[in-house]
């Protein structure tokens, strides 16, 4: 993968510059090996799920077929064990062929380095969800300003900073910083934003609350079966900041109507999932199921029509 602009990466010794490039092909070649997977660790607070979805399912027939193709990124411990920094999907799928070893290329990188690495090759996912990209670009962020501390350029003109990982990344400053915000929901509300039943902005307002006004909210989002608007995020974060939010405030302003909810048919439940594709988008869901009633509608006229023939 090309170095982007302002990482740290270890630079070549330079006797590397005089290496033909058959020389260099053999050096990359001899950290590559065959490493057992019993030897390799999950990179520390790896913010990316490994799902055993349909991709999963994809992947593991692929490395039946090939092997494993493009071999993942590990770095040695000091306990003489490797750490994961890219692949822990295709270690997963090797695990679930029942395979011992998984391919790996041995590089040699400083923790910051390492994180930074790690979220970048990940983030060529092609779905990710909120609260992955939530602890990616906090993890990323901080492995950044520790390096910029670790260079010599005047206060104001370091290379590691929001505006740095802004340009890199393409989303805007405050976006990213919405996203960092998500860090501080409880798991519940965190899941309900990567189900799509929290938008960022009221998710961004909640997770100024502490976790007991947060559990408290998730209670009632349970009774009611409903989530709270931006407008009311906004209505218990200043109640929260005047010292004045408790339980029979939240339930006040989750009772109130939202013009946006009205009418509104929540569908939940592990019985609905699994009728969906798995590689169905949250954002994707409605339409389909909307279609799906539509064509079930159709179903059923028709069922009447030929039993009035009759």
């Amino acid at each position: 993968m090309a170095q982007r602009k302002g990482q740290s990466f270890n630079l070549e010794p330079l006797d590397d510059f005089f290496k033909t490039d058959e020389e260099r092909k053999e050096d990359k070649l001899s950290k590559i090996r065959d490493i057992p997977i019993d030897m390799i660790d999950d990179f520390p607070d790896h913010p990316f799920k490994v799902r055993d979805d349909e991709d999963m399912q994809n992947l593991v027939e692929s490395i039946r077929e090939r092997g494993v193709i493009t071999p993942a990124t590990v770095r040695k411990k000091e306990d003489g064990r490797y750490e994961m920094i890219s692949g822990h999907r295709r270690m997963r799928a090797c695990s679930l062929l029942g395979m011992d070893t998984l391919r790996c290329e041995v590089v040699e990188l400083s923790r910051d380095e390492a994180t930074v690495l790690m979220v970048e090759s990940n983030f060529q996912r092609s779905e990710i969800l909120p609260s992955e990209k939530a602890f990616a670009y906090k993890m990323r962020l901080e492995a950044m300003n520790h390096q910029g501390k670790a260079t010599s350029a005047p206060v104001g003109q370091k290379l590691y900073s929001r505006e740095m990982l802004s340009q890199e990344s393409g989303e805007s400053h405050s976006q990213i910083q919405r996203y960092i915000r998500l860090t501080y929901l409880v798991p519940e509300l965190l899941e309900f934003v990567d189900e799509g039943r929290i938008k960022m902005r009221p998710a961004v307002e909640l997770s100024y609350l502490d976790e007991d006004a947060q559990r408290d909210i998730v209670e009632e989002i349970d009774l009611n079966d409903c989530t709270p608007s931006h407008a009311q995020t906004i209505k218990m974060r200043r109640f929260f900041e005047e010292g004045k939010l408790d339980t029979a405030v939240i339930q006040s302003i989750m009772e109130e109507e939202k013009p946006n909810q009205r009418d509104k048919i929540v569908i939940r439940g592990d019985k609905v999932k699994k009728l969906l594709p798995q590689n169905l988008k949250v954002s994707e869901r409605e339409e389909y199921i909307c279609k799906a009633l539509e064509h079930y509608t159709k179903f059923l006229i028709r069922q009447r029509e030929d039993r009035s023939d009759r």
